[in-house]
């Protein structure tokens, strides 16, 4: 079997992540193919409603982030929970439903916890940390960057964009993948 497209998600009302990226099933080997960010806004204008600003807000990451992933064998994610507001409890629900209507792309959850080992080893990472590991470990990404003291180095708009690359880390050392591989290696033998 030859490469196979993956997604990462990493979601939010604010910024989603998604990292496309070519993947060895044999190996399990990847290469970034694409970093996206799709950002979205709170609407200024007084005289729409929030309700209304909510779902064009969630049309736009849809709209995004199914667009981004059309091709993709299965997409790997981190479902948001925990929130300690309205507003992160909303953001949570609107990814949530978002991940929920991914089909017909296969779909595969990962852990907070399970995306910061994968990268970095720890379950405590800190931002920084997972972007400087992601930008260290794939440096032919497109990542965001600027130059300080004439050194080229990632912006922090990379914070989700890393995470979506862990996702994918992450998502290919469960289970639940390994038995999508198999699925598709008896697809391939069947087919042949």
């Amino acid at each position: 079997m030859g490469k196979i497209l993956v997604a990462g998600l990493d979601g939010s009302l604010r910024n989603f992540g998604v990292a496309i990226a070519w993947l060895d099933p044999e190996t399990l080997d990847m290469e970034i193919k694409d970093l996206i960010l799709i950002k979205t806004e709170k609407s200024k204008n007084k005289k729409v409603r929030a309700s209304s600003d909510n779902l064009a807000r969630a049309q736009t990451l849809y709209r995004g982030v199914t667009q981004a992933i059309r091709g993709c064998t299965t997409a790997f994610m981190e479902v948001p929970s925990g929130g300690q507001s309205y507003d992160a409890v909303l953001g949570f629900g609107i990814v949530t439903g978002i991940y929920a209507g991914l089909d017909p792309v296969p779909v595969c959850e990962v852990s907070p916890a399970e995306t910061k080992m994968a990268a970095v080893g720890t379950k405590t990472a800190s931002k920084q940390e997972m972007i400087q590991w992601a930008f260290e470990k794939f440096p032919n990404a497109p990542w965001r960057t600027t130059k300080r003291n004439g050194e080229i180095v990632p912006t922090l708009d990379n914070e989700h964009l890393a995470d979506a690359v862990a996702c994918i880390c992450a998502g290919i050392q469960t289970p639940a993948f390994r038995n999508t591989l198999a699925m598709l290696n008896a697809t391939i033998v069947r087919a042949a």
